[in-house]
């Protein structure tokens, strides 16, 4: 039998533990409201209220002479919240808002009545209504009945983004870039600006609404960068490429046009073929990213290194032995079938004889391999270039110390057999050359800019050393230009300007199959007064149409020459105080006109909103008269066609 005694023990250990339990509540709830408050409520907040980042607009890319490459245009998203609206105002203006979005968007009336009913039913906050309108679309959106009453009376919600545009559309694409790749890419710093902030309210399923229209923290657009890039050289540089890889059905190719004095990039076009397809595009960097066994073009760098070491002159002979010599168990042969006979080392390199070149290379440093790697790499050419452009190849000059040397490998790579290396790597030896050993460092950026304000400004030439000294500079540049004179490349001499290089050709994959080949041509013109270098390299060309350098890759580089000098012609800055004579005066104001006359070329807006297309125009320099207010339709300078300052084109859009 239970005693009063036990009943008050039992009730007073109940008790006890109601007491604890309410002393441990009580210590939570002072931790939670006082020792952790600020945590806590700053999670709540957190969970409903959050800042989100606005990307900024990213700086214009240009052109040198400030044609626009790569631009900035804002897109919106136009969404509705169908709870914050009154019924009163629901009711008053959905009709009249459903009729505007039709007469915009398509679809009938009743559809987009039906859109917004639905909305309010299910108590949608975050209804899509438009994606990536243009700014002229969203600020008529934004005037539309129950839109114009606000984010909380009217339920209107704009999302801005950022869409990037290239004006000369697939011309340079790959060179222009995007991502973190090409002029974009290497540039990022400059062109990304800094981000925004901007206070939403989390709604439902993961969807966050913008408090207000007013940013806590105003996104900084980037600066816009001038490259040295000139949109008229390149598109000569991209049309002749394609024209030659369409003829001889070329797997893909790629030109380079640099400003000698100055290591400016004028142009670079890479085009690589559509598997299954005739057609080429900007697939891949090539001219950066692609190291390949150069063939006949590296016989500079030997020649160079031979004279360089003073254990050769140019009138040094050389036996062809009928055009083949062995070395070990290989032979080496030359292109013309019985050789040349006895021939100078200048001839040898004229006619491009690798049995002369190997005879030249390995009785002079067979004992000492060493010597003539080295003086390679003395001239830099085992090192990368070091461009902001990002995914630069590597080059690769075997050393004796390699695993893989053999007896073989010197007299191999003479001409052109067993190293790599990328065009822009062999363009910018043979442009040392050019300025008489003197090598310049390629650029593709001019100047830094805020709107009208210069922030960075790289117009000096990054000089890096001698390759060679100028007494054998001088010595290559003969050769060069007895190349196109009297060689291998005279089938492109012209009699109205000079022009000085070496072809090449080189087998490659020869471990898969025969007849693939590297065509590729290399030089500078004028000869005498250098003002471009230029590098063709075109990869696996129909052999049965042909392959060899002269024939496929140098009319390319001399379709570029010529129209460089008649098409785009150069400006020299002449003093009119030193023309006496009117004659002479006249010439010299057609002249200017003429420098003056083509700026860019026209691009195809066809289907871009008006008021983007409107904004790509007037950057161009032009002036725009537009018909209608949606995307463009036609437009009444054709595109592709020569543009000039403060010409009219008319727009007709939707």
């Amino acid at each position: 039998m239970t005693t009063d005694k036990s009943i008050l023990r039992r009730f007073y250990i109940i008790a006890a533990i109601f007491v604890v339990v309410f002393l441990i509540m009580g210590y939570k709830l002072f931790d939670i409201q006082v020792v952790e408050g600020q945590k806590y409520r700053t999670l709540a907040q957190e969970t409903v209220y959050r800042n989100f980042s606005i990307e900024p607009n990213r700086g214009n890319l240009y052109d040198t002479n400030m044609n626009l490459l790569a631009t900035s245009v804002p897109k919106y998203d136009i969404r509705f919240d169908a709870v914050t609206v009154s019924e009163s105002n629901f009711q008053k203006h959905a009709s009249a808002l459903a009729s505007e979005l039709s007469k915009l968007l398509g679809n009938s009336k009743s559809y987009h009545l039906q859109k917004l009913k639905r909305a309010r039913e299910i108590k949608n906050r975050y209804l899509l209504i438009a994606k990536q309108l243009d700014y002229s679309e969203y600020i008529a959106v934004r005037e539309f009945p129950l839109f114009n009453l606000g984010p909380y009376k009217g339920g209107f919600i704009a999302e801005q983004s950022t869409v990037r545009e290239n004006p000369l559309g697939k011309i340079g694409e790959r060179t222009v870039g995007f991502g973190n790749v090409g002029l974009e890419g290497a540039f990022d710093e400059f062109l990304k600006g800094k981000k925004g902030r901007r206070l939403k309210q989390k709604i439902s399923k993961g969807q966050w609404k913008p408090i207000s229209d007013v940013n806590e923290v105003e996104p900084e657009d980037g600066y816009d960068v001038i490259s040295t890039i000139d949109v008229n050289i390149q598109d000569v540089a991209h049309h002749a490429l394609l024209e030659q890889l369409e003829h001889f059905e070329a797997d893909h190719g790629s030109v380079v046009v640099m400003e000698t004095k100055t290591g400016e990039i004028k142009a670079i076009s890479n085009l690589g073929r559509i598997k299954g397809s005739d057609k080429y595009y900007e697939k891949l960097n090539y001219a950066v990213y692609e190291p390949h066994e150069p063939g006949s073009t590296f016989k500079l760098m030997s020649m160079a290194a031979a004279l360089e070491d003073k254990v050769i002159d140019t009138s040094t002979v050389f036996d062809t032995e009928k055009g083949m010599v062995q070395f070990f168990d290989r032979r080496v042969y030359d292109s013309k079938r019985g050789g040349y006979g006895k021939i100078s080392a200048a001839e040898a390199f004229e006619v491009s004889s690798n049995t002369a070149f190997a005879k030249m290379i390995y009785e002079n440093y067979k004992d000492q391999p060493e010597r003539f790697v080295n003086r390679l790499y003395n001239m830099g050419l085992n090192e990368k270039i070091g461009l902001k452009i990002k995914g630069e190849g590597k080059p690769h000059i075997p050393h004796p110390q390699d695993s893989n040397w053999y007896g073989t490998t010197l007299p191999w790579m003479s001409f052109g057999y067993g190293v790599s290396l990328t065009s822009l790597q062999i363009l910018t030896f043979y442009n040392a050359i050019a300025n008489d050993g003197l090598k310049i460092k390629p650029k593709f950026i001019k100047q830094v800019r805020d709107k009208h304000t210069l922030i960075e400004s790289y117009s000096d030439p990054i000089i890096e050393g001698s390759i060679c000294s100028k007494e054998t500079a001088l010595k290559l540049q003969d050769l060069m230009k007895r190349v196109v004179d009297n060689g291998t490349g005279s089938n492109i001499s012209n009699s109205n300007f000079s022009m000085a290089g070496k072809t090449g050709t080189c087998q490659t994959e020869y471990w898969i199959e025969s007849g693939r080949y590297v065509s590729s041509f290399v030089g500078y013109f004028p000869a005498d007064e250098p003002k471009y270098s230029c590098i063709v390299v075109i990869h696996k060309p129909n052999p049965k149409i042909g392959y060899y350098g002269s024939t496929v890759a140098a009319p390319v580089f001399a379709k570029i020459a010529q129209k460089i000098f008649i098409d785009t012609p150069l400006k020299d800055e002449i003093s009119k105080d030193a023309i006496k004579t009117n004659l002479a005066n006249a010439k010299y104001d057609d002249y200017f006109e003429i420098s003056q006359k083509y700026k860019t070329i026209m691009p195809d807006l066809t289907g871009y909103p008006a008021m983007d297309a409107v904004s790509i125009l007037e950057n161009l320099g032009l002036k725009v008269n537009l018909v209608g207010s949606g995307k463009v339709q036609r437009q009444s300078i054709k595109s592709g066609t020569k543009i000039t300052n403060n010409q009219s084109v008319n727009l007709i859009s939707s």
